[in-house]
């Protein structure tokens, strides 16, 4: 099993405020589950990065897995961006977030559930 982590996931578990969120991560961190994330992700948080953050963001990323955006990744984020850009405001970072969990049979971990309507998607 693994788990692809969205953006808003990552922010709250970097700044460690959310005592529930850090408590599940932490459980889901002595598991055996392999813990994803997207470039998409990883280009958030850097953007928005304080400059006290930064080594946090460093040993954050380096416990993690990078998944690939590739070829198959775009085809598939532009069928989501085709599909649900004008129903349900999907943008791109949401879509390549998603098409990244879906082609990686990662569960996606996210607040934001109204990103993401794409119904093979699924949700840890």
């Amino acid at each position: 099993m693994s788990v692809l982590i969205d953006s808003d996931i990552l922010i709250e578990v970097s700044r460690g405020r959310d005592t529930d969120l850090v408590s599940r991560w932490t459980e889901l961190s002595r598991s055996d589950v392999a813990i994803l994330y997207s470039p998409v992700s990883a280009a958030e948080l850097w953007a928005g990065a304080r400059p006290a953050e930064q080594d946090a963001l460093k040993n954050l990323f380096r416990t993690l897995t990078c998944v690939p955006i590739d070829a198959e990744t775009g085809r598939q984020a532009g069928d989501y961006l085709r599909r649900f850009r004008k129903s349900h405001a999907v943008e791109l970072g949401d879509a390549l977030i998603a098409a990244g969990s879906v082609l990686n049979s990662a569960t996606l971990w996210t607040r934001n559930r109204k990103h993401y309507p794409m119904k093979e998607l699924a949700f840890f």
